[in-house]
Order: C-alpha cells, then structure tokens, then sequence
C-alpha cells in the first residue's frame, strides 16, 4: 500500500471502526433476506404448483383441490413468474434509489437507513413468512408485497455508502472501499446458510429468521450509528473530495500562511487528517448545500459510470438471483448444496473487490483496473457455462467468475461511486454522495430488472448456455461504456509522466 493510505489508515479513530462495522453489517443483514429469495426458489416453486399432473390428479384428489391452493399448472409458469417477480423488485427498487439519494442528502441518514431497515424485514415477513402460515397464494398480493419491499430496500445502499464517504476521504479508499464493498457478497453467504439451514423446516421459516435479524440490526443502527464526524466534534476536511491522483508529500500535515492562524484551532481539531493545500473555501460553520437530481447526473462519469453498472449488475444479479436455482436444476443437485455451493461465487467477490480496490489505489486510476476485470470476466463466464458435473471444478471456476465480476461491480457502487460524489466540482455543495449513489446504482437496477426477466424467458426458449452468451455480451457492454474513462485515465497517466520527465 503507498505511504499515503498508511498515513490516512493510521489517523482513523475508534469511532471510524465502529461506523465501517454498523455499515457493513446493516448491509450484510439486508443482503441475507434479499438472498432467501433465491435460494428457496425451488421450494416455492413446489409450492406454487401441483404436485401431480393433470391427468392423473383425479385419481388421488379433487381437481378443485390443488387448484385452489396452488397459483401454476406446472413449473415453466412458476419459473417465469419467479423471474417477473425479480424484475418487479429490481424496478421498484431502482426507483426507489433515484428518490432515496435525494432524500438522504436532505434528511438524517440514520432515519433513512432504519426505516429502510425495518420496514424491509417487516414486509419480508409478510411475504415469506405470514403467507404461507395463512395459506395464502395471490399472484396481486405477492406482486405489491416485492413493490413495497424494493422501495423499502431502495433505502439504505445509498445512506451507507454517504456515511461511509462522510467518514473516509480519497486517500485508500479503493482499500477500504473495497474491503467493505464485501458486505454485500457477506450477506449473500450468510442469507446462503441460514437459509439452508432451516430449509427443511420450509421456505417460510428461511423468511423468518433472515427478517427477524435484520429488524434487529435496524434496531441496533439506529442507537449506535454516527452518520459524520461532526457529530463527535470532529471534521474531515477538503480531502474527502476527488483530489488529483498525485498527492502532495507535505499532505499530511497542515499548510497554513500568516493569514491562517486565526483559524488554527478549528485545524488542530482533527490535525493527523490527510489534507491538501486547497482551504475550504466556505466556513466550517455554513451548512452544506444538497445538489439537484439533474445537476448530478451531468457530473464527470456518472452517466458512463451508470451505463456500465446496469451491465453489469444485470450480470451480477442475474447470478445472485439465480444461481442456487441453476445448479440444482441443471445439475440434479440437492437444494441445499446448491446454496452452500453459489457461495463461491460470493467469496470470489470479495477477494476481487478488495485486491482491485487496492490495485487501484496504488495506480491512482478506477478505469484500467476495471476494464481488465472485465474482459477476464468474459473468458470466466465462457468456462463456467461449460463446467463439468463436479462440484470441486464448479467451485473453482465460480470462485474465479466472482472475482472478475463481483470485484468490479463492488468497486463502482462503492468506492467509485463516493469519488464522483466528492468531486472537486462540489466544493460549495457537498451534500451529493447520497444522490450520486442512488442514480448509479438505481441506473444499474434498472439494467438488471430488465436482465431477469430476460433470463427466464431466454432460459424457457433456447437454455442456460444461451443465458451465459448474454452475460458475456453485456459484460463487454460495460466495456465499451467505460472505455471513453479508460481513454481520458490513461491519457493523464502519460501527460504525468511527461510532466516528471521535464522536471527531472
């Protein structure tokens, strides 16, 4: 790691640990109840349709009987309803993350963040849970059910990402982004296990349990997150915003002239930040300004930024949606071991976007890193869609899967997506990570709503190898969205260069 994240890690407080871990597991407990959807898809299915044929349920029951009960004449419908009910999720909550970044920059992010938290659980248990213990099966109700959980969810991903940039500047933030950007993968492992582990129990106690947890982390987030430094007496000063790739030697300590002193004691107050010589150009007592919807999405990179997200989160999420459901239906496997086994794919994730985010730091570039993920992450999806019968060889390649898609994809909802809300352009209008947040990441639900519908009719008509040549397609679509980024990075590395030539 360069001198210059050691110099920024050393200076964190008690209260920056205790910020990164309620983040990071308030997203992990929501990412566990968003994965018991998947991984109990096969049983719901079950569920929703008869367990004997047409022609031969006569002899055992009444017509009537699994008619009423059941909302599916047969497992194809089920699959494609499964598929609309993700797309209406992924809708819902795209729309929902476009209004919750605004909101968040104009309202306490802990209220957001809680009432995302807990209402989520809430309606999590009505859908999973309460439904079947009533018998329950309404196609309407279900529908409205997700709607409302997507808005819900919508919520909190922006209001963590804000606090976490309120709280850690430019300096390691690819390393620090990186590394909390795994809550999600996290969740997903821990959503795996809980839910397998109580599936045989049935689908409804998997909703239970993930739901009754994170009501309780909302709970818990609620009394103990601290959403600025300020609230401690603390400021993170001009740092926090998207500073130039080459930093200052002398950034560590305070530059100030003759006509600076007077405001020496504000300075001392938080003296071992990373700071520049730019001084803040507002006082430190003026409220920031919340920018508009429009004027962030014009910002540097985050149109090409969000293109490339919905991608490639269509990819991502296409994965986590459907994983459990296609190793235990295209290779015979016990759904319990396959949620066990898609986990890989998640722990894949983790080291990616950790390894990438500190590959970036020390390159001082998001772009070149990125766009090398990705076209390994074309060969890799080429490989998995011919993987063997083995779960060993299967883990192995799914692991590699997740680390050149996860990696990437954690980067840009995280650690990118705080350096385009701290940019240089916002000085007299901070309040804008909570939007910039929500409009790449609502632009990337929106991609992959559309992509699991898709998925499930592409799957119904030619077959999951067909399914995995779309992946590899839109992955090089992300390519291609961020290639103008690449082009403009790689151009300032060469005039960098250039310039330190002369100068030697």
């Amino acid at each position: 790691m360069p001198p210059s994240c050691f110099g920024c890690l050393s200076q964190y407080t008690h209260h920056h640990l205790v910020v990164f871990l309620l983040t990071f597991f308030s997203y992990v407990l929501l990412h566990a109840s968003r994965k018991t959807f998947s991984n109990v898809k096969v049983s719901i299915s079950a569920q929703w349709t008869p367990s004997a044929h047409n022609d031969s349920a006569p002899a055992f029951c009444p017509v009537e009987t699994w008619e009423d009960n059941h909302l599916f004449a047969d497992e194809k419908q089920a699959t494609l309803f499964l598929g609309a009910l993700d797309s209406i999720f992924l809708f819902s909550y795209a729309v929902g993350l476009y209004l919750s970044g605004i909101i968040g920059d104009r309202v306490n992010l802990r209220y957001v963040l809680c009432f995302g938290l807990c209402g989520s659980a809430i309606v999590e248990f009505l859908f999973g849970t309460l439904t079947e213990w009533l018998h329950v099966y309404n196609v309407y109700l279900y529908c409205s059910l997700w709607v409302l959980n997507g808005l819900l969810q919508s919520a909190v991903w922006p209001c963590v990402v804000a606090v976490m940039g309120n709280w850690f500047g430019k300096a390691g933030r690819g390393f620090v982004f990186g590394l909390w950007s795994a809550c999600a993968s996290v969740g997903n492992i821990l959503g795996a296990f809980l839910a397998s582990s109580v599936l045989k129990y049935g689908y409804e106690y998997a909703f239970l349990v993930t739901s009754v947890v994170q009501f309780a982390g909302g709970v818990v987030v609620f009394f103990g997150l601290l959403t600025s430094p300020k609230e401690v007496g603390l400021h993170l000063e001009s740092e926090t915003r998207l500073s130039p790739v080459e930093t200052d030697t002398d950034s560590h300590r305070p530059l100030m002239s003759d006509e600076e002193e007077e405001n020496e004691q504000q300075v001392e107050t938080y003296s071992q930040q990373c700071r520049t010589d730019q001084p803040p150009e507002e006082p430190e007592d003026e409220p920031p300004h919340a920018i508009g919807f429009f004027q962030a999405f014009c910002l540097p990179g985050v149109l090409l930024y969000s293109l490339a997200y919905a991608c490639l989160k269509l990819v991502n999420y296409s994965f986590f949606f459907w994983l459990p459901f296609y190793l235990s239906n295209n290779y015979r496997w016990k759904e319990a071991e396959a949620d066990r086994l898609s986990v890989w794919y998640d722990v894949g994730g983790i080291v990616g976007g950790t390894l990438q985010g500190l590959i970036s730091d020390f390159m001082g570039k998001r772009a070149p890193v990125l766009v090398f993920s990705l076209v390994m992450a074309m060969g890799s999806l080429v490989g998995y869609s011919r993987s063997p019968n083995d779960k060993v060889i299967n883990a192995v390649i799914l692991a590699i899967t997740g680390f050149f898609i996860g990696g990437p994809s954690n980067m840009i909802s995280s650690a990118i997506s705080a350096d385009l809300g701290r940019q240089d352009i916002l000085r007299g209008s901070q309040e804008a990570l909570a939007t910039v947040t929500g409009i790449v990441d609502g632009t990337g639900s929106i991609g992959a709503a559309v992509g699991q519908y898709l998925v499930s009719l592409i799957e119904s008509k030619l077959g999951w190898m067909s399914v995995f040549y779309f992946f590899v397609v839109m992955t090089g679509g992300s390519v291609v969205f961020i290639a103008p980024l690449l082009v403009r990075e790689l151009r300032d590395m060469w005039r960098e260069r250039q310039a330190l030539r002369h100068q030697l």
